[in-house]
């Protein structure tokens, strides 16, 4: 009696599989079809086939490694050897020149999205399993309901589950079958994805019943609305990014300017040596230790401030103490200055941009909302309050930082009181020079790193300086994120260049009004 029960259950089971087997032969022979409606429909039937070798040949498909041979056994090209679609044993004797490649279109692309999304749903890994049911929602393949079903059933995770409902309801719009409740239904959920996927798909809702179509109309319109406030936001981070960069770049002149007077046109080349120092670091780290590329930039930050600083020490000595009281002269000094720096980098380096790398943890973005937060501008932004905050800091707690005040405010009096003044002068312009390489650290992972780089800098690093207050940290730090975002939202409108120039013409007007800036210095000498 045992046995025959055995016997019984086996057979049971073996029938209950001859289907299941049968559809995986039929999706396997519908691969190898010249019919391309053939090709999609028998990918649809792998899927639900619930056949292991499902992924790997659906994927093979994708990347057009999928071949027939004449004998109609499907191989799948990996590397130098072929694969059997249907076990995954190697083939041998295989003559590459008589297969014939599975062609695809796009209609069988969209079909391969779906399959693979549909696959993945299942997928331990919640990334893998939300960016499945983004791939279905944009493929909205009919065959993909019954996986859906089954996913949003078993799912746990609450972003997964509102991203597997979406694609449901993309697919249940697409369906002439669903019924209009169920319809208004869907257009709640692709509601609630927010973006601007949803959006397209909403405004394309045409063909449908009128209470569909006035449902669809509401929603896209309450998420155009929204879309513009993250828009709003996008360029706040872009102007925020941009305003970084000036910040950094004027930071350094803030300091030099306000301290000595000194109008040093050769600011940018500070900036412009800063990169070079990252540059040469990264060279030596990839001859000599591949392995600490991703501290290189960590390495080339304190370097850069210190050849940095050293040059301007050695420009301040051997150059600009001999010109104090003479603005012209500084200022075309210093101009030619930057002219000879830039001709011997091009000595030393070359004329052309220098790679300069950008470590993994740099690389990248992600989504907050709907903003997209690029991972290298967002370390500069951190990198830039990290500056200001350490300069700050300098300034309000040490002796060098309360003898540098103590000039801005009255050099005569500072002078009476003992504090070496052409020092403190030689110090600070050393200060503000390695604050400028430091920005060339940053700004080598934005811009290209090439002689030119410290030209393109110069003239806003000048209108940061005049806007916020000369001298004045805090001014600057103001006027640079005012003038980025500014910027940044002038330039959809009016273009990079007439955006510029009307930055430009509504500086010439505020200074008109306040011509010592938002934040002027105070002290006897500054008011005198």
């Amino acid at each position: 009696m045992m046995l025959f029960r055995r016997l019984f259950v086996a057979l049971t089971l073996a029938l209950a599989a001859m289907p299941a087997l049968a559809q995986t032969e039929d999706a396997f022979s519908g691969l190898a079809s010249d019919n391309f409606d053939e090709v999609s429909a028998a990918i649809s039937a792998l899927v639900t086939s619930g056949n292991p070798r499902a992924a790997a040949v659906i994927n093979a498909l994708k990347d057009e490694a999928l071949s027939a041979s004449p004998e109609g056994a499907l191989l799948i090209k990996q590397d130098d050897t072929f694969l059997d679609a249907r076990t995954g044993e190697k083939v041998a004797d295989v003559n590459e020149d008589d297969l014939v490649p599975v062609k695809v279109n796009n209609a069988v692309r969209r079909a391969i999205t779906a399959a693979l999304g549909s696959l993945n749903l299942f997928s331990p890994d919640a990334a893998v399993r939300r960016k499945a049911a983004n791939d279905v929602f944009l493929a909205r393949d009919q065959d993909a309901i019954g996986a859906l079903d089954k996913a949003l059933a078993a799912e746990k995770d609450p972003a997964v589950r509102t991203a597997i409902a979406a694609a449901r309801a993309a697919i249940v719009l697409g369906n002439k079958e669903a019924c209009e409740a169920e319809k208004i239904a869907a257009v709640a959920l692709i509601r609630a994805r927010g973006d601007l996927e949803a959006s397209s798909l909403l405004a394309s809702l045409k063909d449908q019943p009128p209470a569909v179509v006035a449902a669809a109309a509401d929603a896209a319109s309450s998420l155009a609305r929204i879309q513009q406030l993250w828009s709003l936001a996008q360029g706040v981070f872009y102007g925020l990014s941009l305003g970084s960069v000036l910040l950094l770049a004027a930071a350094g002149l803030a300091i030099t300017f306000g301290v000595m007077g000194v109008i040093n046109m050769a600011h940018g080349e500070m900036v412009m040596l800063g990169a070079y120092v990252t540059f040469m670091v990264q060279e030596v780290i990839r001859a000599k230790a591949p392995y600490l590329f991703g501290a290189s930039l960590f390495i080339a930050i304190p370097l850069a401030f210190l050849v940095s600083g050293l040059v301007g020490i050695l420009i301040e000595r051997c150059l600009i103490r001999f010109l104090y009281g003479r603005p012209l002269e500084t200022l075309l000094a210093t101009w030619g200055l930057s002219l000879a720096l830039q001709q011997m980098v091009r000595s030393l380096f070359g004329a052309n941009n220098r790679e300069v790398g950008t470590p993994d943890w740099m690389s990248g973005a992600t989504m907050w909302g709907g903003v997209t937060i690029t991972w290298n501008r967002l370390s500069i932004i951190v990198f830039a309050v990290l500056v200001i905050a350490a300069l700050m800091a300098a300034l309000r707690y040490t002796a060098l930082g309360l003898q540098m005040r103590a000039v801005t405010q009255n050099r005569r009096m500072a002078a009476s009181m003992g504090i070496p003044t052409p020092w403190i002068d030689a110090l600070t312009f050393g200060l503000g020079s390695g604050v400028a390489g430091m920005a060339g650290v940053a700004l080598s992972q934005i811009d290209n790193v090439s002689p030119n780089l410290g030209q393109s800098y110069i003239i806003d690093s000048f209108m940061v300086v005049v806007f916020g207050g000369v001298g004045n940290l805090w001014g600057t730090v103001v006027s640079a994120l005012t003038l980025g975002i500014v910027n940044k939202f002038l330039e959809p409108i009016a273009g990079a260049v007439l955006g510029k120039i009307a930055v430009l013409v509504l500086l010439i007007l505020f200074i008109q009004r306040k011509p010592r800036g938002m934040f002027p210095l105070k002290g006897r000498a500054v008011e005198a």
